[in-house]
């Protein structure tokens, strides 16, 4: 391993009025058989990265293709995750602990899923609940 402290002296010092590094410093870049591996950047710098990382939003959502395209075919997000695990109605409603009635209404749009219905089978099928709302 190989430390490369600033090649060309442009690290800030610090600010002794303040207290505080400058607005702005280079990393120190550590190598590792002679290829970048780790960038040393100052603990201000790091605090103020972690203080404006953006939390994951349900646009973060991953979705297959194929469950994607069958939502838009018009077949619900449940049925669209069950048939992407390729389980049967029967298989989802013992593990999600419904009934095949319950679950096959469900599918069908002719039941608006609760927040606990949602719960048990998202658990049910290994995905997260909003992998199972619009």
């Amino acid at each position: 391993m190989q430390v490369i402290a600033d090649p060309e002296n442009r690290i800030a010092e610090m600010n002794e009025e303040n207290n505080h590094w400058g607005a702005h410093t280079d990393p120190q870049i550590i190598t590792q058989n002679g290829r970048p591996a780790f960038a040393v950047i100052p603990w201000d710098e790091y605090q103020e990265l972690i203080r404006n990382q953006v939390e994951p939003d349900e646009a973060d959502v991953w979705f297959p293709n194929e469950v994607v395209k069958a939502n838009v075919r018009g077949e619900s997000l449940i049925r669209a995750w069950r048939e992407y695990f390729k389980l049967t109605r029967a298989e989802l409603a013992a593990k999600a602990g419904m009934t095949q009635s319950d679950l096959a209404r469900l599918e069908n749009g002719d039941a608006n899923p609760n927040k606990a219905e949602l719960t048990k089978l998202a658990e049910a099928i290994g995905i997260d609940i909003e992998q199972l709302t619009d």
